[in-house]
């Protein structure tokens, strides 16, 4: 009986302590806006993004099911046409974040300044942020820089995502592969 714990139970062991010890960080790399808190912005990529757990990709179905059907605190949703607009309740002068539909799928997720309070990590910071040189600091220069006398458009192409800043006025923009999100560039 020893030696079965020793050529079997004890390498079984070891094996499964080092796969746990490699898929741990995986795991922990997605990045739920509400829930997680993740402060490098090298760690945010827009696959891994997820909006009350719509990610970039989901059905449409999926979409609906998570964001209409379901009881959010806090936040009223609807459909219109190709988006699923956030509200605040407590002020509903303008969506704070949703997805857009394409073909069926999930291909657009944005979040504004209205939805700080929400957001968690990283992108609260930039939401709250008053000048392009906070924004920068927090995530470091962007891919395609796209300044004007109004604002800027901040392309980090690399990690999937927009900054649009338009005078204290702060959206960003998850995608991959978006033609029309990069068009400007």
């Amino acid at each position: 009986m020893k030696n079965v714990n020793r050529i079997i139970i004890w390498p079984c062991l070891m094996l499964l302590l080092t796969l746990m010890f490699f898929i741990t960080p995986t795991w922990a790399a997605k990045y739920e806006l509400t829930r997680n808190s993740v402060e490098n912005a090298k760690d945010v990529d827009a696959k891994d993004i997820s909006l009350f757990r719509v990610k970039l990709g989901d059905s449409e179905a999926n979409a609906v099911e998570s964001l209409v059907e379901q009881k959010l605190s806090g936040v009223r949703a609807e459909q219109e046409g190709a988006f699923i607009l956030l509200w605040d309740k407590e002020n509903p002068t303008g969506a704070m974040a949703g997805v857009r539909i394409t073909d069926g799928k999930v291909d657009l997720i944005f979040i504004n300044n209205r939805f700080a309070h929400k957001v968690r990590g990283v992108f609260r910071h930039v939401l709250g942020a008053s000048t392009m040189k906070e924004i920068r600091d927090l995530l470091g220069q962007e891919d395609f820089p796209n300044e004007t006398l109004m604002g800027a458009k901040m392309l980090y192409e690399k990690q999937g995502f927009l900054v649009n800043f338009l005078d204290r006025q702060v959206n960003v923009e998850f995608c991959l592969g978006c033609a029309d999100l990069f068009s400007g560039f």
